[in-house]
């Protein structure tokens, strides 16, 4: 789609009519928190349901419906019973506690809804085990939010709540709005043999999205063409690394750090800082995901000629020493961008803004640019991870008014998150709080963005309006100050923004120039994993096969082994549980 056309299908997008606070905090990533830091107790969820059940009269059957219904106060109070997952860094305000904040006393003076929060867990593997075993025990509570794997775990034990009709009854205009977002991934995604188990938290498409940034002060001062092809970045590398713009450490362009891999896989939903998903892609490679072939036939990503042939390619960039020697070691990328030693990196759009804000600090001219990476012919291939980042899961034993109860959550979290301190109540401390944001959220603001910098539309145009993108308000209120040397057509630069604000510059940033390819530029290949969860040999031998396939690639690429080693990989892939994994994937 091109920049016209996007902007008259925008203008033709229905907002619907919702009241928003304009009080969001500017620093928010859009659709930023966590989407698994609930968890459910191993209270009796039995008992819970018969005592919500005589509180709460809801009658379906009524003449209710539509918003009406989404946003339905109980005649009386409806409890329900979740755990919570708490960050280990986050902490209340005294006198409040995990049910007794801002946020549960609003869901009951307005609703009737009454959280009652059985037992807290530390996010992580505290979290996950506790999940773990209330799913091993069927000791589920009435709602919890969990990770695809645990939800069809759950869904496949018959220990979850179909949600099918229920969910498309009470679901507000603007829930509906995001889970339409990804034509129809998140609540396919929530399903199992066509029933839905769960509400999906809605991820932004962009996130797995792959952009290169350049220091384009640096392009500038050599004289270089921004990048279009793997060529360009090569020949900047070869230039960066011959100038050494940033001294005798700089490094042409950066490298995944110890925490990170080379390349997502299908069960990763973003990005990866430093990594090479765009390389790959921009060779017609896509490693680390289950692919349909011409024939209908499963492959794996890894197993191809482009994947290989990609893999040569940068273990030429490493040996000639354009990207860093310290790669895979490394404790942090962000840290050597930060201190001003990269030219080059890959990551999301997210990055060039909130990623590496102390860049700027540390030197405040430093012009980084966002690219996309075509292949040779021309085409902007892109690898799309899942529509969905965590699941809201229901125990098959409550009442139709704890159901109801939960589905009436998430429509008021939507839509008046923004209502909330943030700074008082950690996004941590939030119930059964699933990530929504549609699928298009950094595109359309941006398009809405750029129409107020024009004067095709005013701030106070979007006051009080606002469908399911929930931040636009306050984006469209900050966005003169924040950029107040805009020039219509200009591409923005670092010397156009304000870091006044630093939080607005960050957020904006990202928006404007972060997100500037994937929201202007056409896409000729957007290509998913035809599956995002484990098969059955999977559980058993994915993390030997993930550890032999990362420990392979990264000893290709920094010259301990030759390409003889990705050969040797695929055979004993195959042999080790791979052809089976394939044949399962095609059954899935």
């Amino acid at each position: 789609m091109t920049n016209e056309e996007r902007g008259k299908h925008m203008k033709r997008k229905k907002l619907v009519a919702i009241l928003l606070t304009a009080a969001m905090t500017a620093g928010m990533l859009a659709g930023c928190g966590s989407s698994g830091g609930s968890t459910g107790g191993t209270s009796d969820s039995k008992a819970s349901s018969e005592s919500t059940a005589s509180s709460g009269t809801a009658d379906n059957s009524s003449e209710e419906e539509g918003e009406d219904l989404a946003f339905k106060k109980f005649p009386e109070v409806v409890e329900v019973h979740v755990g919570q997952g708490v960050s280990a860094t986050d902490t209340l305000p005294d006198g409040l506690s995990v049910d007794n904040n801002q946020y549960t006393d609003y869901l009951l003076e307005n609703f009737n809804i009454k959280v009652v929060v059985d037992w807290t867990a530390a996010s992580g593997n505290d979290y996950t085990q506790k999940v773990a075993l209330c799913i091993a025990s069927n000791t589920l509570p009435d709602a919890m939010t969990v990770s695809r794997e645990y939800m069809l775990k759950a869904a496949k034990a018959g220990q979850l709540y179909d949600l099918t009709d229920l969910f498309q009854k009470v679901q507000s205009d603007q829930v509906k709005e995001v889970m339409d977002s990804p034509d129809g991934q998140a609540i396919a995604e929530a399903s199992v043999d066509g029933r839905q188990y769960a509400i999906p938290a809605v991820e932004v498409e962009t996130g797995s999205v792959q952009v290169l940034n350049v220091r384009q002060d640096w392009l500038d001062e050599y004289g270089l063409d921004a990048p279009k092809t793997l060529d360009d970045v090569e020949n900047i590398a070869k230039v960066f690394a011959e100038k050494k713009p940033a001294g005798e450490d700089t490094i042409p362009l950066a490298g995944p750090d110890k925490n990170t891999k080379c390349y997502t896989s299908f069960l990763d939903t973003g990005t990866t800082t430093g990594g090479f998903d765009a390389v790959f892609t921009a060779n017609g490679a896509y490693p680390g995901l289950f692919l349909k072939d011409d024939d209908g036939n499963v492959t794996y990503g890894t197993d191809s000629d482009a994947t290989r042939s990609t893999l040569e390619r940068l273990a030429d960039w490493y040996a000639k020493g354009y990207i860093d020697p310290e790669m895979g070691t490394r404790d942090s990328t962000i840290e050597q961008i930060n201190a001003g030693k990269v030219g080059m990196f890959f990551g999301a759009w997210w990055v060039s803004g909130y990623g590496i804000g102390d860049a700027y600090r540390n030197e405040p001219d430093a012009n980084w640019q966002t690219y996309p990476i075509y292949t040779d012919d021309g085409e902007w291939n892109v690898r799309l991870g899942s529509a969905t980042t965590g699941y809201c899961v229901i125990n098959k034993n409550v009442s139709e008014d704890v159901a109801q109860a939960v589905i009436i959550m998430a429509n008021v979290l939507l839509r008046d998150e923004s209502k909330f301190d943030v700074s008082e109540q950690p996004l941590s401390f939030w119930p059964v709080r699933t990530l929504m944001a549609p699928a298009d959220e950094c595109e359309y603001t941006y398009h809405e963005l750029i129409k107020v910098l024009n004067g095709e539309t005013q701030p106070e145009d979007y006051a009080g309006v606002s469908s399911a993108y929930k931040l636009l308000a306050n984006d469209v209120s900050v966005i003169k100050d924040t950029v107040p040397g805009y020039e219509k057509d200009k591409q923005l630069s670092i010397e156009d923004f304000s870091t006044e604000n630093f939080g607005n510059f960050q957020r904006m940033y990202s928006l404007l120039v972060g997100d500037r390819p994937y929201a202007t530029t056409e896409v000729n290949n957007k290509v998913r994993s035809c599956i995002f969860s484990q098969t059955a040999t999977m559980e058993k031998k994915w993390a030997n096969l993930q550890s032999m396939e990362n420990e392979m690639v990264m000893k290709v690429i920094t010259g301990k082994s030759d390409i003889s080693a990705y050969d040797e990989f695929v055979k004993n892939w195959k042999s080790e549980g791979g052809d089976t994994i394939l044949e399962e994937v095609a059954e899935y």
